[in-house]
């Protein structure tokens, strides 16, 4: 489980020439019971691993939808002790990796020891968390790692190169670069000089490099996948839930796959 996991979900993608999807869904949004259908639903249409936020009520890199749907989660009652035991009863059903977006907050409220315990008993993959930088990560990597649990880092359109090294050295799983200097949330364009960045991740990377924030059309993950190896999408993702649009959602989870014959 965990690191490798991550690992064989992307590698088994990009050899049939794929490229990954990886969808983005709060946890509790709809209610904790709505969980396992929302999951399989990925599962089922391309999903390559799967990324699940932990609402927080102060989540600094989120934009109008991922907040909105933390607040709907709040309200419904979810919480990361909820969500964690909902991961225990449903897992055995979900065939692809899961990885938990969260901030160091209720990492630390929850205790980091009994986190690791109880993540590794759910079936957690990995966890992003992006208000640790790598000079603080000590503060649960090292717990993280002795389980086989990911910490995948995160690089910025705004990252020096040398810095770039540094925290792709320190990531485990993949890279995850975000393509716009902001929040997250749907953007009809993407930064022209983007496939630069990209490509100059890519060069010192040796694991693959996922590209989020903004994406939100089939011909952005189209573009976009032609300079790194996949495309996380949460905003989105959670509009077309919210509406019921699902031959929509499953049309932008195909566009990482390669046109065949």
């Amino acid at each position: 489980m965990g690191k490798e996991r991550i690992e064989a979900a992307l590698q088994n993608v990009l050899s049939q020439g794929d490229k990954a999807f990886v969808p983005y869904i709060m946890a509790g949004d709809g209610g904790l019971n709505m969980l396992e259908k929302k999951l399989l639903f990925l599962q089922d249409n391309g999903a390559t691993l799967i990324e699940l936020g932990v609402p927080f009520s102060d989540p600094v890199a989120d934009g109008p939808t991922i907040q909105a749907a933390g607040i709907r989660a709040r309200s419904g009652g979810a919480t990361l002790e909820k969500i964690l035991n909902q991961l225990k009863s449903i897992r055995n059903h979900i065939h692809v990796p899961i990885v938990l977006m969260t901030y160091i907050n209720p990492l630390l409220q929850f205790g980091i020891e009994r986190l690791v315990k109880e993540a590794s008993e759910a079936g957690v993959d990995g966890f992003i968390i992006p208000d640790v930088p790598i000079e603080e990560e000590d503060i649960i990597a090292p717990q993280l790692r002795r389980a086989g649990i990911a910490l995948i880092q995160l690089v910025s359109v705004t990252s020096p190169i040398e810095r770039i090294k540094r925290i792709v050295n320190q990531s485990d799983g993949f890279v995850y670069a975000v393509t716009v200097a902001g929040i997250t949330g749907a953007r009809k364009s993407l930064q022209s000089r983007l496939h630069q960045y990209l490509e100059s991740v890519k060069k010192v990377s040796s694991l693959p490099v996922l590209a989020g924030f903004g994406i939100s059309t089939p011909e952005h993950v189209r573009d976009t996948t032609q300079y790194c190896d996949g495309v996380v999408v949460g905003s989105k993702v959670i509009d077309l839930l919210q509406e019921g649009n699902q031959d929509e959602l499953i049309s932008l989870m195909k566009a990482s796959q390669k046109i065949r014959q």
